[in-house]
């Protein structure tokens, strides 16, 4: 009795992964063992990536707001440190958006800032 290979099955598990390595360099696109490989370093870089990618978006509202907040004459930590003592909820995408399109609203936070910040260490003289 010859031996069962369930071949319809694997050569469409074969094509479906060399579908995805089109375009891939050498043998990494031809052959299934090394398509295979590649296809599934590509998914796990993608994954890890696609993590990567929100962590360098909000680095790059930080730094936005990071100059923002130095044109305003206060520097990025006391900025925040302000933010959560005048419980304001804004995030920093919404800040960093601010701080670029409207000027006059992001300085009006900076001076609300300002305000909880000295309110803040009164209170913080008084307790001692």
């Amino acid at each position: 009795m010859p031996r069962v290979t369930n071949s319809p099955a694997s050569r469409k598990r074969h094509k479906k992964v060399l579908k995805y390595a089109k375009g891939y360099f050498g043998n990494k696109s031809k052959l299934f063992r090394y398509a295979k490989e590649a296809v599934q370093h590509a998914w796990q870089y993608a994954y890890i990536d696609r993590k990567k990618k929100k962590a360098n978006i909000r680095g790059l509202w930080i730094v936005r707001l990071n100059a923002a907040c130095r044109n305003a004459g206060i520097s990025y930590s006391r900025f925040i440190e302000g933010l959560h003592a005048a419980k304001i909820g804004l995030d920093r995408k919404v800040l960093s958006d601010m701080a670029i399109r409207d000027e006059v609203a992001f300085a009006a936070i900076v001076e609300q800032v300002r305000a909880a910040l000295k309110a803040k260490t009164a209170a913080a003289k008084a307790k001692a």
